[in-house]
């Protein structure tokens, strides 16, 4: 962050004019926000994807999921995501919401096998089987050529989509041996490099909430919910390229969040 010198306001580098991201596009004042959907008394508030979609345009690197959730780009190189055996206590329940916030904001919610593995995963046996339809049908065709990716949520060939969820921190709001609720404040990764990307990648700033239950020796989310920040004010780095991006994605695993 830096400061003009002469009206003390900050200021913000944006990519200077010739530059990529990507070819000059800008979300000029599109909502970041993201739509809630409800089930049955479970409220799931679908990861930035939602606005990002409704925003338009982008692409995805991501792998096609198979009985449980990928490494891909959530996990340190090689490594699978952290997803399960927490502790009982409530650290375990923070390392469980943590880890639950990264696997849920990665790349593999937008493939169908995935998705239903991450879900069958993480969640209680009767909410999982509540999001299932909800979830297949808000990731739909129609919503995935909204994000520049095909009806199997692949991207366009040179294009790489980008989402991702990077836990900065975590509260516990109430406890006891069967529930908990734990808040996740983080920074979110989302959208599309490539050339001929409209909607470059950039960062959002939420707080996710998880309700949790002890369910078959672990922790398990019964119902989660989202509210925008806190968020801090943009540095004046300057915004890398679409080739730059693409190449950090490939090459920089995720982390997995156990404390």
């Amino acid at each position: 962050m830096s400061l003009g010198d002469d009206t003390g306001r900050t200021r913000t580098r944006l990519p200077e004019a010739g530059g990529d991201p990507y070819g000059g596009a800008r979300r000029n004042g599109r909502s970041s926000s993201r739509s809630l959907v409800t089930v049955v008394g479970v409220v799931v508030l679908l990861i930035a994807a939602i606005a990002f979609a409704n925003r338009g345009g982008g692409d995805s690197d991501a792998e096609e999921g198979g009985d449980s959730p990928k490494a891909a780009a959530t996990a340190p190189t090689g490594e699978k995501p952290v997803a399960s055996g927490f502790a009982h206590d409530r650290q375990g329940a923070e390392s469980a919401a943590a880890n639950y916030s990264v696997v849920l904001g990665s790349d593999g919610m937008f493939k169908e096998g995935s998705r239903h593995s991450i879900l069958e995963a993480i969640y209680t046996p009767d909410a999982a089987e509540k999001l299932r339809p909800a979830m297949d049908q808000a990731y739909s065709a129609n919503f995935l050529s909204k994000l520049g990716l095909d009806a199997s949520g692949n991207p366009p060939q040179g294009s790489t989509f980008v989402s991702r969820t990077i836990p900065v921190g975590t509260k516990v709001e109430q406890y006891d041996d069967n529930s908990a609720r734990v808040a996740v404040w983080y920074m979110g990764l989302i959208g599309m490099s490539g050339e001929k990307s409209t909607d470059p990648v950039t960062t959002t700033w939420k707080t996710w909430t998880f309700e949790l239950q002890w369910v078959d020796g672990d922790w398990k989310i019964s119902a989660d919910a989202q509210k925008d920040g806190p968020a801090p004010v943009p540095g004046d780095d300057r915004a890398a390229s679409s080739e730059e991006i693409s190449k950090a994605v490939e090459e920089y695993g995720g982390f997995t969040y156990a404390r």
